[in-house]
């Protein structure tokens, strides 16, 4: 297991959560001389903002104590699944900056779990049920009255090994049957209510095709596949704590570390088997305002065109937020910003917001470029002046070194940095007044060109005298404004985006409105102006801070060298903190 930190994660402490405690005293006591982990999605969906909390959590650990970490898909739900999202899950954890040591399937132990499944029938530890859903949930009970035994609860062992093999042959149609283990109706955990490990299901799987026309329940297969793979520390989210007594439960019945016949098809097949019993530990999962991250909300945005697709740059998805220019190391600082705790919380949005502020400060190149231009003409230079001027590329690094920025007398500058009749306190340029322009000198507005009541150019002389390295460069004045040369200038689109939700909870349905009534209707905001030309070059995903407006990643779908297209990853300031009063 492999990662690439940078600075921002060299310079963070050492962790001290619950979790890595309990491992510190596990390999202290000898309980375990080496740890494993894994990070086990299904493949169902995208992966979004909560499961690089997760990711991070997992690989983290098993880089800070040198334990190799499996990626594996816990694919026992056909129906939901796609190849696609198989492929999009490995590159977000290799966009995060973690390599697993294997990757594996469950699918890849469905001959295990259905072995395991036998036994635990030839124990009289489960049998096979021919009650549908709706009888199920009659006599599950309720969360405070007792749930009452299935009437085929008591079949003989050699019914049962009967019916089950049948099952397994795809005698039986869909839902007709299920095997449930025997546990206790009358517990006061639900999930011990003699819950179902197998369901029929005759749908094509992704990577055993047709094999198999029952499938075994998250449940069942997520333990033993941990077991099956020596995890150490099972890490999952607080909504599994009352799961993990079935965990248990199916880790000890079924013994996988005493029954090593059960998992020869595996050792036959050349998969390395380090069986052991696993523990589960439950951390609290990271929740954010102003976005919703319930799959299935997500998957009807998308289907609906409510977003352009799953790597919407508006989209709490990882693709969605690689899209948009976050850094994968802004993702790990969240992490450990938000910390491992027992405790549910809502991190507000601008956390997030600030951590990738702090990662594309340090390392994002500076240039110019103006969104909403309006023409500035220096009327006391000729028309044929032409010069390069030295820039910074990082006011705070000179390792950036510097670059040559093309100067004329026609430049863009941003139409908000001119006002006709300015409100008090505005310190930019107004008729008759003066600012610098950054890099170049002062310049006086000395007139402005109107296309009835729109201002269309504004005319300008430069004070030579206040020119670099000339006395009266230090001369003060108010403003300092941006600009880009018009002669040199490219042309980019700019996609000013913005947070995808107006409210902070939007999936809180009130007033009989929904999520989709909260969509933040200046999200995004699709521009073009021009950019000078070293910005105009780059490769797809190059992040840069565009000077006064605030930091930009070129797409990675659309952009080109010379076609550049640029989306706002963040805004230099927290501008939401003044709307909500604060």
């Amino acid at each position: 297991m492999t990662s690439t930190p940078n600075a921002i994660d060299a310079a963070l402490p050492e962790k001290n959560d619950f979790i890595r405690q309990i491992i510190r005293d596990d390999l202290a006591t000898g309980r375990h001389a080496a740890i494993r982990t894994r990070f086990p999605p299904e493949p169902n969906g995208y992966l979004h903002i909560g499961h690089a909390k997760a990711i991070c959590l997992n690989f983290g650990i098993g880089r800070e104590f040198g334990g190799p970490v499996n990626l594996r898909f816990d694919d026992t739900n056909p129906a939901k699944e796609d190849p696609e999202y198989v492929e999009a899950i490995k590159e977000d954890v290799r966009w995060l900056g973690f390599e697993w040591a294997e990757l594996r399937h469950a699918s890849d132990y469905f001959e295990v779990f259905y072995l395991s499944a036998l036994k635990l029938i030839r124990d009289g530890k489960a049998f096979v049920c021919d009650l549908n859903a709706e009888q199920v949930r009659e006599y599950r009970g309720t969360l405070t009255e007792p749930g009452r035994n299935s009437p085929f609860r008591d079949r003989s062992v050699e019914e049962n090994v009967d019916l089950f093999t049948r099952m397994r042959a795809g005698e039986f149609p869909d839902g007709a049957r299920t095997l449930r283990v025997k546990i206790d109706m009358a517990s006061g955990n639900i999930n011990l209510r003699d819950p179902a490990i197998y369901r029929i299901k005759h749908v094509e799987h992704q990577n055993t095709g047709n094999a198999w026309p029952i499938y075994p329940m998250y449940d069942y297969a997520h333990c033993l596949s941990d077991a099956l793979e020596g995890i150490t520390h099972s890490l999952c989210t607080l909504e599994f704590e009352d799961h993990r007594p079935l965990y248990d439960w199916c880790v000890d019945h079924v013994d996988l570390v005493g029954h090593p016949e059960l998992y020869q098809p595996l050792v036959d097949a050349g998969f390395a088997v380090p069986a052991a019993k696993p523990r589960q530990i439950e951390f609290s999962r990271l929740n954010i305002n102003y976005t919703v991250m319930s799959k299935r909300k997500l998957l009807t945005m998308v289907e609906e065109g409510l977003v352009s697709g799953w790597d919407d740059p508006r989209m709490p998805t990882l693709q969605g937020l690689r899209r948009r220019g976050c850094p994968p190391a802004a993702l790990r600082l969240l992490a450990d910003r938000v910390g491992i705790s027992k405790q549910n919380s809502l991190i507000d949005f601008s956390v997030l917001e600030g951590c990738i502020r702090e990662v594309l400060d340090a390392a994002a190149p500076r240039r110019m470029a103006v969104v909403d231009p309006l023409k500035l003409v220096i009327t006391n230079l000729p028309d044929s002046h032409a010069e390069l001027l030295r820039f910074s590329n990082h006011p705070k690094d000179p390792a950036f070194g510097e670059r040559e920025v093309p100067f004329s007398p026609v430049l863009w500058i941003e139409r908000e940095d001119f006002m006709e009749v300015p409100p008090k306190g505005f310190h930019r340029l107004v008729p008759g007044g003066e600012v610098r322009l950054r890099g170049v000198g002062i310049v006086r507005c000395t007139d402005v060109v109107k296309d009835g009541d729109a201002v269309v150019e504004v005319h300008c002389t430069l004070d030579p005298d206040t020119r670099a390295g000339l006395p009266g460069a230090d001369r003060k004045v108010k403003g300092t404004i941006h600009w880009v040369a018009a002669a040199t200038a490219v042309e980019a689109e700019v996609r000013l985006y913005d947070r995808l939700f107006s409210v902070p909870d939007p999936d809180k349905d009130e007033a009989g409105k929904t999520y989709r009534d909260h969509l933040n209707p200046e999200s995004v905001r699709i521009v073009r102006g021009f950019v000078e030309p070293s910005a105009g070059t780059l490769a797809c995903e190059s992040s840069l801070q565009f000077e006064r407006l605030g930091f930009f990643t070129t797409d990675r779908r659309d952009h080109a060298p010379g076609k550049p297209v640029f989306n706002r990853t963040v805004t230099l300031r927290d501008n939401w903190a003044a709307k909500a009063g604060g």
